[in-house]
């Protein structure tokens, strides 16, 4: 028997490291690490069914035109090119249906939510201040 004592390697508390960044499928993470990322780089998410351009849903139609009047630039999710971010954007905000909006990270809700938001002005503040303009 060695007397050698063995070294171990524990994270600092806090510490930020490449490895606690989410990351994509293709990046060897799983869909919700991928959605996380998705979330937290863009300030205006919509998780929808289609494209703003061609939405293939009236609530997605209704979400991205409502989105589209701010005339800020957001990403646009198109869940029916693929069935593990439909499932997994339910699962990530516990949240069961499409479009979801997402602001500063946060999850506003589907297209009734949005445009309520809209009609009130509570969104436009919530998308200035997301987006710093």
């Amino acid at each position: 028997m060695s007397d050698e004592k063995k070294k171990i390697s524990l994270p600092i508390a806090g510490s930020e490291s490449a490895e606690a960044a989410p990351k994509t499928r293709d990046e060897g993470g799983d869909v919700l690490s991928e959605i996380e990322k998705m979330v937290t780089e863009n300030d205006l998410v919509l998780f929808m069914k289609g494209t703003p351009q061609q939405p293939m849903c009236g609530f997605s139609a209704r979400a991205a035109a409502v989105l589209s009047s701010y005339g800020k630039p957001f990403y646009a999710v198109n869940v029916l090119a693929d069935p593990e971010i439909r499932q997994g954007i339910k699962d990530y905000g516990d949240w069961p249906t499409i479009p979801q909006l997402y602001v500063g990270g946060e999850l506003v809700g589907g297209s009734d939510i949005v445009s309520k938001m809209h009609e009130s002005g509570d969104l436009g503040q919530m998308i200035e201040d997301a987006c710093g303009d």
